[in-house]
């Protein structure tokens, strides 16, 4: 059937339902790990997600790269629809800076009428929280060299800073779960330690989300899927990217360093 415009139909795919499942599976994981301290449910979904999401990546990149389907059009939508998402990404931090806020400028009585509460020793902002803001700064560096080195036309050169840009996620990832291990106190302790694991946490998981679109994204230049004339795959991984580099310096800048 012939059609008349110049969209793509998106065919039956099992995949939104499954990642929906898998989703509600990690919120109760997390939830399970809080009040049990037993991590097996949010370890064995987010494993499975992680699977989940790169299974549908890689049908997007067939519907462009082997059945043609991704028109001008369809490629402008994929663009405003990762910028609405990244729109809608900013309003969800946003709900942690505001309950950040809310306690920090009033702290009430339970809390010692302090800020940390009483008890509660801030991890220190000069340590590694500095250090990973000058690698997830140098990774943004690093992404737009990757970037700048498509429009170029240089293939080693495009491997070489995205190989960087995921190293540099993997780094900062291994370094953010030490600095939990090392904590002093837990997402249990007041306001304090619940705003924020929650905002560092979800903002780990941004960052681990980044480097496997890195990844994907690695690996579809490799083998020649991206071209120099159409790669808004990789540019949208940029922009993801440039986000969570963002949300970080506002965390370093109010969640540490302001609250120590």
């Amino acid at each position: 059937m012939k059609q008349n415009h110049p969209y793509h139909i998106v065919f039956i795919s099992p995949w939104p339902l499954i990642i929906s499942i898998r989703i509600f599976s990690i919120l109760l994981g997390t939830a399970y790990w809080v009040t049990r301290k037993n991590s097996n449910l949010i370890t064995l979904s987010s494993i499975t997600t992680c699977i989940i999401i790169a299974q549908w990546w890689r049908d997007v990149s067939r519907e462009r790269s082997l059945q043609g389907f991704h028109t001008n059009w369809v490629v402008n939508g994929l663009r405003w629809g990762i910028l609405l998402f990244i729109t809608s990404e900013v309003l969800f931090f946003f709900r942690f800076f505001w309950a950040f806020f809310h306690r920090r400028l009033a702290p009430n009585i339970e809390m010692g009428n302090l800020w940390p509460p009483l008890g509660i020793q801030a991890i220190a902002p000069f340590q590694i929280p500095l250090l990973n803001t000058a690698i997830l700064l140098s990774s943004g560096i690093t992404v737009t060299w990757a970037h700048h080195n498509i429009i170029k036309i240089n293939n080693k050169r495009i491997n070489t800073a995205i190989y960087l840009t995921i190293l540099i996620g993997i780094y900062f990832t291994a370094l953010q779960a030490w600095e939990y291990l090392e904590s002093s106190f837990s997402i249990r302790d007041s306001i304090f330690g619940s705003v924020f694991f929650v905002a560092t946490g979800f903002h780990g998981i941004h960052v681990l989300v980044g480097t496997l679109f890195l990844i994907f994204s690695f690996i579809r230049h490799k083998i020649n899927i991206l071209s120099f004339q159409h790669h808004s795959g990789i540019e949208i991984a940029i922009w993801y990217w440039h986000f969570v580099d963002v949300v970080w310096l506002f965390l370093f800048r109010f969640i540490y360093w302001w609250a120590f």
